[in-house]
């Protein structure tokens, strides 16, 4: 079954939480990949970023709400009040065969959920992590 179409001034709401999203993480909209898929009984988000030094794209966040709006509205939130407050990471990483070294920083509650975000999407074996290490607290 489809999902509903958006009423016209909902996409509205959903251009200007998506805007507001891309301003408070001071990342382009073209860096930023909203990611809806339906559940049940209601909606995914997973918000990917692509890092605009390697073009790769990794998970920033999920959420699961009732429809897109309520979604948008809680990965807001969660940029506002929460993103902050997590660990930092950073990985050190390349994919097979390149030789290049790569460095990546990532928000999380753990090195686990650091691999988890890191390998979203990806075949494990295509990528060498060399490193997950917990920045300092600045």
């Amino acid at each position: 079954m489809a999902a509903p179409i958006p009423a016209p001034d909902q996409h509205v709401e959903i251009a200007r939480l998506q805007r507001d999203i891309s301003r408070k993480l001071d990342l382009p909209m073209d860096k930023l990949v909203f990611n809806f898929r339906e559940n049940s009984p209601g909606i995914t988000l997973e918000l990917i970023t692509i890092n605009p030094r390697h073009d790769q794209a990794f998970l920033f966040h999920t959420v699961e709400a009732t429809g897109k709006t309520e979604a948008l509205e809680m990965m807001l939130d969660y940029v506002v009040k929460s993103f902050r407050k997590e660990q930092s990471y950073t990985v050190q990483w390349a994919q097979r065969g390149s030789g290049e070294l790569h460095t990546s920083y990532f928000r999380a509650q753990d090195m686990y959920e650091v691999l988890d975000k890191f390998y979203h999407g990806r075949q494990a074996d295509t990528y060498i992590v060399f490193s997950v290490v917990l920045n300092p607290i600045a």
